[in-house]
């Protein structure tokens, strides 16, 4: 069996976006918590699909 070499890691990435997020969040309350969320939902420009 050959071992192919990733040029992108998906779970490496995904944990040091996490890692940031949780970062970011403890330093907030709940309500700056709340508004962060808010914000960042209004500027996605990905809509979920039904």
């Amino acid at each position: 069996m050959k071992t192919i070499e990733k040029q992108f890691d998906a779970v490496k990435y995904m944990r040091e976006q996490r890692e940031q997020l949780s970062d970011k969040l403890s330093k907030m309350s709940k309500a700056e918590i709340i508004k962060y969320f808010r914000k960042k939902k209004s500027e996605s420009k990905i809509k979920p699909d039904a």
